[in-house]
């Protein structure tokens, strides 16, 4: 059994996981390296991606970045998190505002000097994201739409390092990137109106709090619209592999998450929604391995899996 002091400790290690997030880490540095290897380097050999120390840092950067990118965001936001959140801002209470901004100044610090190994454009990218991410924190994200839009930038910012980094700028690559920003997009519009009630409380000038939640959802509509464009693309105009079965299942996903958007009415509607959009993200992530069930074979053949 567990004393009252490791119990304390223990809640507090759980507490800073869940202000980082540390679930959207995890597979944020899992989609890097599918992609890397898969996606942008599908001639090399297994060994040289994964062991490569330069991809490892470029991982690791943006591993801490976001990490201290949702700590800051976390600071700001106590208030209001506290009316939406009222549970999670429970647990996150367990772990000081100034332990928070010591750990956000050390991650990016520590982001920083990996970023150092690879090359000083490295450097200065992360520096770049890290301003980008306290200034959305602390001004940006009140600015309605171009908080949305900021917010879904710096979502894919990590993998448009690993993508400069391979030197791989193929139509196809653009093209998944457009979707996976439009489909941020469209979940940051969501979030606005899941929390409706603490922007409000915290005087946000959000879309639904200015011009109203059906305002809001035709502008959500008209992107998921957008949203159907590359996916429709990537399965007809590229070549996907078998990971034209997840395009087609998120057009279907797509359409039923327009129908029960515009039935919505209630919080826990726009939670399920956003679950909807991330259940959607996290088996894109999946399903890359579906691109070229070949190669797997043979990166499985290559650590004598099979």
């Amino acid at each position: 059994m567990l004393n009252r002091k490791n119990k304390l400790l223990l809640l507090k290690l759980l507490s800073l996981f869940s202000v980082v997030r540390g679930y959207n880490i995890l597979m944020i540095a899992l989609a890097q390296y599918l992609a890397s290897i898969y996606i942008l380097s599908p001639d090399l050999p297994l060994r040289k991606v994964v062991f490569d120390l330069n991809l490892f840092f470029i991982v690791l950067s943006s591993a801490m970045v976001v990490a201290s990118g949702y700590i800051i965001n976390n600071f700001y936001d106590a208030e209001k998190d506290l009316i939406n959140k009222p549970k999670k801002s429970m647990l996150d209470r367990l772990v000081s505002q100034r332990f928070k901004l010591t750990t956000y100044f050390i991650l990016n610090l520590l982001a920083v000097i990996a970023a150092s190994y690879v090359s000083f454009r490295a450097v200065f990218f992360f520096s770049a994201y890290v301003f980008g991410i306290w200034l959305y924190s602390h001004k940006l994200k009140r600015v309605p739409f171009m908080g949305n839009v900021v917010s879904a930038t710096l979502a894919i910012a990590p993998f448009f390092a690993v993508f400069v980094y391979y030197k791989n700028f193929q139509t196809v690559i653009f093209v998944h990137a457009v979707f996976l920003f439009l489909l941020i997009l469209v979940r940051e519009m969501v979030k606005d109106l899941e929390n409706i009630a603490g922007d409000m409380a915290q005087n946000y000038k959000t879309i639904p709090i200015l011009y109203g939640p059906r305002f809001s959802k035709m502008g959500i509509s008209i992107l998921v619209v957008l949203t159907l464009i590359p996916s429709v693309m990537l399965f007809l105009y590229f070549d996907v592999g078998y990971m034209y079965l997840y395009f087609v299942g998120c057009i279907g996903l797509l359409i039923m998450f327009l129908m029960m958007l515009w039935r919505a009415k209630t919080k826990l509607h726009y939670v399920g929604l956003h679950n909807i959009l991330k259940f959607i993200i996290i088996l894109g992530v999946f399903s890359i391995l579906l691109i070229d069930i070949d190669l797997i074979l043979k990166r499985f053949q290559q650590w004598n899996i099979i």
